[in-house]
């Protein structure tokens, strides 16, 4: 249901509120360079210091932006079953195409209770949900065998993997045919080769179309130019990870005056070094 490049799309701030001006611009520009779907209010979103309103706000705005050209997935993840429950249930009733839902992080779940977390999303939301593991950020993965288990609920479509291990992945495919999408740019190409059908990008938010033309080029057999879109990309893609992801994205767009660069607390600016890396990354690409 869910395929090729979908960006984790930043939510731009203007004097510490969210730069709706901005986020129209933003839509339009993936529009206009082929990304297959918009991935709003997630990690690279600041979902975590947004408010329920500002978030319900975002999502509305950018479905509404999108007007059912590439699937909206919209991120409405929490600690709480309740709250991402009730963030889902929004989701599906402003029209978004999906929910992409964290795995409940510092309260560290087990097995079962992840399953009964996600259960309870799938049975009582009207939508698709994507679940995302990202143990780097919540503390703990997802058992391949939780994913597959869960993979047999209605509802329960797709998977986001930022575990950063081609096994897990391997794993998860071999014991389900869940729809598995990378959450780790550097490792989209080594993913689709055992079996991701896409990603939730970062590195999209500054390059969308190549991003695009690698995916669209490893599903159309011409592995010679994905693998060298692939390594092409690679130093930007760890450039976006020198600080806390999205600081180095949005001072990227920054630079390329597509945002007014701010964050909220507790991220903040990169540090000088880290600017300088970014600016060296963003030219040695012919960014500008």
């Amino acid at each position: 249901m869910f395929k090729g490049s979908i960006v984790a799309l930043v939510t731009p701030f203007r004097n510490g509120k969210v730069d709706k001006k901005r986020i129209k611009e933003l839509v339009k520009f993936h529009l206009e360079n082929g990304t297959s779907g918009i991935a709003p209010c997630g990690c690279t979103g600041e979902a975590a210091t947004l408010t329920s309103e500002e978030q319900r706000g975002v999502v509305a705005l950018v479905v509404g932006e999108v007007k059912g050209r590439v699937p909206v997935i919209a991120g409405t993840g929490s600690n709480s079953t309740k709250e991402a429950l009730d963030l889902t249930k929004f989701a599906a009733k402003c029209g978004a195409d999906a929910a992409l839902v964290i795995t409940p992080y510092y309260n560290k779940p087990t097995p079962e209770g992840q399953y009964r977390h996600y259960r309870t999303l799938a049975q009582e939301a009207d939508i698709p949900i994507v679940m995302y593991n990202v143990p780097s950020r919540t503390g703990i993965s997802m058992l391949p065998e939780t994913i597959a288990r869960l993979s047999s609920l209605k509802n329960i479509v797709a998977i986001k993997e930022a575990s950063g291990s081609l096994e897990q992945i391997s794993k998860i495919l071999s014991l389900c045919d869940i729809t598995v999408l990378s959450g780790d740019d550097p490792l989209t190409f080594p993913m689709m080769a055992v079996g991701a059908k896409g990603v939730i990008s970062v590195v999209a938010n500054i390059i969308p179309h190549d991003v695009v033309r690698m995916i669209d080029a490893f599903f159309a057999g011409d592995l010679e130019e994905a693998r060298q879109l692939h390594y092409k990309m690679l130093p930007l893609c760890k450039a976006m990870f020198y600080e806390t992801n999205p600081i180095p994205v949005k001072a990227s767009l920054g630079i390329l005056k597509k945002i007014t660069p701010e964050w909220r607390l507790p991220l903040c600016p990169p540090q000088p070094d880290t600017l300088k890396k970014v600016k060296s990354a963003l030219k040695s690409y012919g960014l500008f």
